[in-house]
This record gives C-alpha cells, structure tokens and sequence, in this order.
C-alpha cells in the first residue's frame, strides 16, 4: 500500500489524543461485549432447548407444585413418549455465596428426556440405587474440587426449618455441546419426598415442581400441549404447558428485558464511540488542511484523499476493537467465575469476537465518513489561502 508510510505518520501525529481515542474505544467495547456475553447467556437455554419436549406448569406460577400423580396421566396422551419430572431443591454448599441449581429429579426417566446430558452408566447405575446420592456438573464439580465419592453437606432453608442434607456424589455428568449447562447438582425425588418436614409435608407430600415430557415428533407439541391442559381443566392444580423454548424464554425475561437493554446500551455505545472517532478525526483533518491541500495540489486524487482519512479512522477503531476485545478475553472468565450461580455461564465464543471485529470496522468507516468526505471536497485554492 503506497500511502501506509503517510497513514502512520498522521496516526502518531497526536500521540495522547490517539491514546485517549483508542482507551475510549476499548472501553466502550469491553462494555458492549460484557452486555453481549450476558444476553446470549440468558438466552443460551433457548438455543439448546429440544424441539420435541414440552414442560408442564401450574397455571398459577413454577412455585406451585403439582401431584406427582399428574406423570402417569400425562404418559398416557398419545404422542408422549416419555415423562419426567423436577423440583427446585435452592439450598447452598457451606457458605451462602456458593449457590447453584439444584434439582429433585425422577431418575427412573431423566435420562430418557435428556439424553445430551452425559452421565457414565457405572455412576448412573450407583445413582439410581442410592436414595442419598447426587449427580453434579462437570463445572459444579470443578469448582467445589468435588470427585465422585464425597459427602456433599447441602444447607437448605426453602423447606420448612433450616436444614443440612448430606449426598454421595455418586456421579458426574458433561453434555454434547460445549455451551451446554454442567453447573446443575440433582438428588433423588424419593430422598426428598421421604424427608420433607412435618410443617410442610401436607403441602409437598408426593408433588412434583413441573414436568418435562419427550414427544414422538415435534409436530405435536401443539396438539399434546393442547390435550394436557385440557384434561386438567377445572381441576384443583390447573397446568400451563409450552414448550421447553417458550418456557426458556419465559424463565429468562423474568430477569426483565435483557435484549431491550442490550439494544439500549449498544446503540448509546455505537453514537458515543462515532462521536469520539469522528471528532478526532474531523480535528486531525483540520488541522492538516494545508497538506491535504498540497496532496491535491500534486495530483493526489480525491478519491485518495478519503481513503486516507478512512483508512486512519479505521486503524484507530480496529487498535481500539482488539484491545478492548482482548480485555473482554481476559475479564470475563474473571467474572464468570464470581459470579458462578447468580448467573448463566458467560462465555466469549469466536463468533462474538468476529462481531466485535466488524463492529469496530464500521464504526470506524462510519465515524470517518463525514471528515473524509469534506477533506475530498476541499477546493485546493481555498485551503491553501489558510497556509
């Protein structure tokens, strides 16, 4: 590139104001990015949500049980292949910063309806014949240093009075995808029912949080939805059934509205970052009237004029986009891990990365646009008069 030695030259013409641009730059976009790892982790469970399974509610909110006895009614409809169900446990591991899900699950059918959750048949076979055992999550485990064998003490004060149940971690489960969610903890629906407290036991005794059920084929999920929540119609535990991706998507949005705010920051990040780029650019091009003027005077064509000013707008975002995406490389991991249980897994795939790239390309085509196109316009004599 023949004008690479004058690009660089009028980029560290202004050493501290290029450093500021590009330090505003990087900021901006480590908080784009953040906002972005965020959002998708929120709405990684609708990603992975199977096609062919549903899940069963109560109509009045996911805090009211249901009978457990609603599992085999529900196996019954034709086009249900198979049923399970789940309760939320909400207890915590020795501190109360050390939160996770935790779920009452029905291991006779868990694996049947999730089978990308991976778990060796020797632990899954140790697990279903031990009423105190557990299954946790690769991640789960990972962090805790636990290792198939150990006593998990779980604190646990959703139940009644507070109380410490101890599990044999019999297993550990991975899933088929690399975003997939292994930071779950399960223990066994018998175990709980037999162990809830007395001042709930009317209450809880033999129900079930909600269902999960594996379908023959997607296409009925409309017409088994329908046929659940009709059977249980005017019944004491009414039932609300969607699918597990509208259910994703319903347990998400009760965080508020993560994409609205997403698009709220970003287009705020995308205006500032164009008004930091663009004034420094429109004072550097000022300030170089004269010599642009000169350029044009020796035969520079116009058109070479705005790739200047475009290429110095662009090398400025694309100095800024990598530093402030290598230091969303860094920090999130950091915050991932401080976080671990208050929220999803925040990963920063490639894909957001190459985002980041080209979001950073064309703030800095855009932001140089207007300076460019007035430099290339320039009348030779009138600028030169400023000499």
């Amino acid at each position: 590139m023949k004008f690479r030695s004058l690009i660089f030259a009028n980029l560290f013409r202004k050493k501290i104001r290029l450093i500021l641009t590009i330090g505003s730059f990087a900021i901006a976009l480590v908080l784009f990015t953040f906002l972005a790892v965020v959002n998708r982790a929120f709405n990684r469970g609708i990603d992975i949500a199977g096609a062919d399974r549903l899940v069963i509610v109560s109509r009045v909110g996911l805090m009211q049980v249901m009978p457990v006895s609603y599992g085999d009614q529900v196996r019954a409809i034709p086009g249900v292949k198979y049923v399970t169900h789940d309760h939320w446990f909400g207890g915590v591991y020795q501190d109360e910063k050390n939160f996770f899900p935790q779920f009452v699950i029905d291991p006779e059918n868990h694996r049947k309806v999730y089978p990308e959750f991976v778990v060796p048949d020797d632990q899954w076979n140790t697990f279903v014949k031990d009423q105190q055992g557990a299954i946790a999550g690769a991640k789960t485990a990972k962090r805790f240093g636990w290792k198939v064998g150990d006593r998990i003490p779980i604190k646990n004060t959703l139940y009644g009075p507070t109380k410490t149940w101890e599990f044999n971690l019999d297993g550990i489960y991975h899933t088929e995808k690399p975003d997939g969610d292994e930071g779950q903890f399960w223990l066994q629906w018998k175990n709980f029912d037999e162990n809830i407290p007395d001042s709930i036991k009317d209450r809880m005794k033999s129900t079930a949080g909600w269902y999960i059920l594996k379908l023959d084929s997607p296409d009925d999920s409309v017409r088994v939805a329908k046929a659940i929540d009709t059977k249980f119609a005017n019944s004491s535990y009414e039932t609300k059934t969607e699918t597990e991706s509208a259910f994703a998507a319903g347990f998400a949005k009760q965080f508020g509205n993560i994409e609205f705010l997403i698009l709220s920051v970003g287009s705020v990040v995308f205006f500032t970052l164009l008004l930091v780029t663009g004034n420094t650019m429109a004072i550097s091009v000022r300030e170089r009237t004269a010599e642009l003027a000169v350029l044009k005077a020796i035969g520079v064509t116009d058109g070479s004029i705005l790739f200047l000013v475009l290429a110095e707008s662009v090398m400025i975002a694309l100095f800024g986009g990598v530093l402030g995406l290598l230091l969303a490389w860094a920090a999130i991991p950091v915050i991932s891990a401080a976080v671990t249980g208050l929220l999803p897994p925040l990963l920063l795939s490639k894909t957001m990365l190459s985002l980041g790239l080209v979001f950073a390309v064309l703030v800095g085509v855009v932001s140089g646009l207007l300076p460019g196109i007035g430099a290339m316009r320039m009348r030779v004599v009138n600028a030169l008069r400023r000499v």
